[in-house]
């Protein structure tokens, strides 16, 4: 022990406040984005942190811990799952989505553009419902990015494999990074990245018809402002 004092930030903010006590819970780095995923159906521990590439195991592991206390999330074997408390944060999480799409959401840095964590994201939204048999394989190739991917549905559970798994592939979809990301959030619908080759499906006729609707978008993708839109919005603001 130190016989240091806690700083202010260790103690809180020292208000009696619903508001400053909401943000002791969730004012944390990092905190947000995991709840963002846990309310969006991660519930293991390798699958947050593979979600969360930014954020250190030991960070994450603090964070639960910190949710689990405060009542948000309950441990119970391998999976985090959200109690009342914390699935009653979703319209916040997107209320602020909401906020940051009309305000914050332009075009994006470079830095932003993680193929790995795109594809990975998209795993879990295809549907593939319609489709014949029971495993259904897509590829992904960026053409801006060397690192090749393969999206394999197993009697409807979703893998991402960064080798060759081996099975014939159904659809290959190819884009650059940052058109693929548009598409996924909202900003450049699918149709228009298709038209201009932006984003391509190729494979069998009947599958890649379909990919429209295989392809589900980000949750967060209703919130935002389609790129055409913007400089219309702006004038009338």
């Amino acid at each position: 022990m130190s016989g240091e004092l806690p700083t202010r930030d260790e103690q809180g903010y020292g208000q009696y406040c619903p508001i400053s006590r909401a943000l002791e819970v969730l004012g944390d780095r990092w905190s947000l984005l995991i709840l963002r995923d846990l309310l969006l159906g991660s519930t293991r521990y390798n699958d947050l942190a593979r979600g969360l590439p930014g954020l250190s195991r030991s960070l994450l592991t603090k964070r639960l811990r910190q949710f689990e206390r405060a009542g948000l999330v309950d441990r119970v074997g391998c999976d985090y799952l959200m109690t009342e408390s914390g699935r009653d944060l979703e319209p916040i999480l997107f209320g602020l989505g909401a906020w940051g799409a009309r305000w914050t959401f332009g075009e994006p840095d470079p830095a932003e553009l993680d193929a790995d964590l795109l594809v990975w994201w998209m795993h879990t939204r295809l549907d593939t419902a319609d489709l014949p048999g029971r495993r259904q394989v897509f590829a992904v190739r960026f053409t801006d990015d060397a690192r090749r991917y393969w999206i394999v549905v197993d009697r409807s559970v979703p893998s991402v494999c960064t080798t060759d798994p081996g099975y014939p592939v159904d659809v290959t979809i190819t884009a650059d990074v940052a058109s693929l990301y548009q598409v996924w959030l909202g900003r450049l619908p699918l149709a228009q990245a298709q038209h201009a080759g932006r984003v391509r499906f190729s494979g069998q006729l009947g599958v890649t018809r379909r990919m429209p609707t295989v392809l589900r978008l980000s949750p967060a993708a209703g919130l935002a402002v389609p790129a055409a839109e913007e400089p219309y919005l702006r004038a009338t603001a």
